[in-house]
């Protein structure tokens, strides 16, 4: 089912493309006014105009179902089951980091770089 639609999708990518570029724009009309040959073309002067932008929109009606149809098909999709549906899931456990060993703190109550103060003393 999504096969046909995603060929549905890209057929009326394609074909809007083209279509677009095949239409003539709004000055083009001037030109076949006064008779450039564009009234010899195979659908006549305004013939080609109604069809092309007709089937632009029917195609462009198709490309957006189409959209719209695989959006919802993606959104509801069925789990896959895959070749590792019989295997259990490993739990990988943290490992601890290492210890590291602190600097060795002076002992007492000495303020380091006062070697001659008492504690609690404010220095001189």
């Amino acid at each position: 089912m999504e096969t046909i639609i995603w060929v549905l999708h890209v057929l009326a990518a394609v074909s809007v493309i083209v279509l677009v570029l095949l239409q003539q724009g709004k000055g083009a009309d001037m030109g076949a006014a006064f008779g450039s040959g564009a009234s010899g073309s195979l659908f006549g002067s305004t013939g080609s105009a109604n069809f092309l932008s007709r089937a632009t929109a029917v195609l462009a009606t198709v490309f957006f179902l189409t959209s719209l149809g695989l959006t919802y098909l993606s959104g509801h999709q069925t789990k896959a089951v895959g070749v590792m549906q019989g295997q259990q899931k490993v739990q990988v456990q943290p490992v601890a980091p290492a210890s590291v060993p602190t600097p060795a703190q002076p002992s007492g109550n000495a303020v380091p770089g006062n070697a001659g103060s008492k504690a609690g003393e404010i220095p001189k």
